[in-house]
């Protein structure tokens, strides 16, 4: 079989023969170095994400943090992760910031409950559920803030949960979470950055 057939037979189909469809059976599953999550009943398997994504991400990490730095009463966290937002939904954004409690400590991600804002990176093998199923479960929980970053398109989707469509912001994305952080990330100096222009 041709590598990119493998690849894409490896992304769209359980990486066992028995059919997951729920959260328990998930997490059952060993560890195999791929990001496993239930997209609404649907098991959905990615592999390691390209140098590009992964750039993204510590570009976006870095601009969050030196935002919420300052933040006790906030986390920023990366995947793998294993966030439960229903029944049969379970995700693994590549980035997203949780409401933290002083003094106390959560050890499990079951304690983590919804993330104040989820970020993916689209990449050919993620691009249709990240905007889709994964845009409404996101919305249906309540996550006040979910962006889509499109490397492609040089610009990012911002969702709030009652948007029908996203904002769109391709130069500068100046943002609020619901407990008073702001911050501002100038795009077109991360997509010159990320993409070595």
């Amino acid at each position: 079989m041709h590598d990119s057939a493998k690849e894409r037979h490896i992304v769209f189909m359980p990486a066992t023969e028995d059919r997951i469809t729920t959260i328990e059976q998930l997490l059952e599953l060993p560890e195999d170095g791929m990001r496993h999550e239930l997209l609404d009943g649907v098991h959905a398997v990615t592999p390691a994400p390209s140098l590009m994504h992964q750039r993204t991400v510590s570009y976006l990490h870095i601009a969050l943090h030196t935002a919420l730095e300052d933040r006790d009463d906030m986390e920023l966290l990366t995947s793998p992760a294993d966030i439960v937002l229903g029944p049969q939904a379970l995700v693994q954004p590549d980035l997203f910031v949780i409401n933290k409690t002083p003094g106390k400590v959560r050890l499990e991600w079951s304690e983590v409950g919804i993330p104040l804002l989820a970020l993916e990176i689209l990449s050919p093998t993620t691009a249709a559920r990240d905007r889709g199923t994964k845009r409404r479960i996101y919305q249906r929980a309540g996550v006040a803030e979910y962006w889509i970053v499109d490397l492609d398109s040089r610009l990012v989707e911002r969702w709030t949960p009652e948007d029908d469509r996203p904002a769109i912001y391709d130069s500068a994305l100046q943002w609020r979470l619901p407990n008073g952080a702001t911050g501002e990330i100038d795009l077109t100096a991360m997509f010159r950055q990320i993409l070595g222009e």
